[in-house]
């Protein structure tokens, strides 16, 4: 090897390795706020992207992290809303997740046999952004309620994140929430020692290994999935909003690298690369998988268009997942310091979901978006509040009743309303 050829080799490494730091923050913060195993979840999203990257013939320079949407429905499933994660309810969430996958398959094909015009039709942005929005109003009664642990410590963080998110420049920029968890974690354990405060778990990540082989000889790192009725309705319809935000994140990355990804290597075959990543993660109890805007702004910045930086990155996650104390130290993240990156976090969700509708420039003095856009929200914030719609052993969740609402309401309104 030249030594041109070992300077591109180790610019590459850390162009990866900025790649991971750049999805590293959201993608452990899902699992850390579901009860779902962190580094399990790391181990998803690095071999999910490998996958991907199989089957989009390796031309598509996408990140696969996990997805926040699912984030509502993941707490409930495992147990995380009451207080008492169970290892039934993360194979029954596993179960869901895979059944998530088998829609974006299904979108796939839809996509292979009549173009993607279709999709556009049966979800534009006056159903997709308000959907979005119910995603992260639903979810901010839990933020808050990880807040009042202790509001100074979550106001803190919330102040580095959003100084960090506007003050800095570069590197920094691109993860303010990990620097936000990094200094609240600090600021938290500093607390513990000054006026003996329980925030940290200390005592869990001294007795955790450093290394996860153990857990994963004895059948107690990974989670086998379960499927379950209830399960599947509430989470996997979910994945009608992620596979419209996969085809967003598709042509924006298409548009920062000067290519036309729908043609080659071609949408279904990016659906089908998330989809079947997604089911990897539902077999081993990791949530859904869903392609990575930040990992698109990095594109941006770095000008760096190479698909194999991005291959790099996933096979540092691979590699970090087998950390068992790195993985206890993510368990043990702070109450307070949760509900303060949660709502930001939460907040943003809700704010994709504005931008998507400002973006999409509809005119609400047309009766027909006001109107969609209106029992939206209503039904999805109402529902969800109420704790879903009972039918038999059932329960219809608020995001469902809101997409259903939607898809209807825009296939039957005419258009001149």
């Amino acid at each position: 090897m030249s030594k041109q050829e070992k300077l591109l080799t180790g610019k590459n490494v850390v162009l990866g390795i900025q790649h991971l730091f750049a999805m590293f923050g959201a993608t452990i913060l899902v699992a850390s706020v579901t009860g779902l195993n962190p580094l399990v979840t790391l181990f998803s999203a690095g071999v999910g992207t490998l996958i991907f990257h199989f089957i989009t013939k390796k031309m598509v320079p996408v990140f696969l992290g996990s997805s926040f949407a699912f984030i509502s429905a993941l707490q409930t499933l495992t147990g995380w809303n009451d207080g008492n994660v169970t290892k039934e309810g993360i194979a029954a969430a596993g179960g869901a997740v895979i059944m998530a996958g088998v829609i974006y398959l299904l979108f796939a094909l839809i996509v292979y046999l009549f173009g993607t015009d279709i999709i556009k039709k049966v979800f534009p942005p006056v159903v997709t952004g308000p959907i979005i929005i119910v995603i992260g109003i639903h979810l901010s009664p839990f933020a808050i309620a990880d807040a009042s642990a202790n509001w100074w410590v979550a106001l803190f963080v919330i102040a580095v994140i959003v100084i960090t998110m506007m003050f800095t420049k570069g590197f920094f920029k691109l993860v303010p929430i990990l620097i936000g968890f990094a200094a609240g974690y600090v600021l938290c354990y500093i607390l513990d020692l000054a006026i003996t405060t329980n925030f940290v778990n200390v005592a869990a990540i001294s007795e955790s290994p450093w290394l996860s082989f153990k857990a994963i000889s004895e059948g107690n790192f990974f989670t086998l999935p379960k499927f379950r009725w209830d399960a599947i309705l509430l989470l996997s319809p979910i994945a009608i909003v992620t596979v419209v935000e996969h085809i967003g994140d598709i042509t924006a990355n298409g548009s920062v690298v000067g290519k036309d990804f729908y043609k080659e290597p071609g949408l279904h075959r990016t659906l089908i690369g998330d989809g079947i990543a997604t089911m990897l993660a539902g077999t081993i109890g990791g949530p859904p998988n869903t392609t990575y805007s930040e990992n698109t702004g990095v594109l941006a910045v770095t000008r760096n268009y190479n698909p194999a930086v991005l291959r790099i990155a996933a096979v540092f996650a691979i590699i970090l997942s087998v950390f068992g104390k790195f993985g206890a130290m993510l368990g043990a993240i702070p109450t307070p310091v949760k509900g303060g990156m949660c709502m930001i976090l939460y907040g943003m969700i809700a704010s994709v979901g504005l931008r998507t509708l400002i973006n999409a420039e509809l005119d609400f003095s047309h009766s027909r978006n006001l109107l969609i856009v209106a029992l939206i929200l209503v039904t999805g914030i109402g529902i969800s509040v109420a704790g879903g719609i009972p039918i038999g052993n059932v329960t219809l969740s608020g995001v469902f009743v809101a997409a259903l609402t939607g898809i209807i309401l825009n296939l039957a309104l005419p258009k001149d309303i």
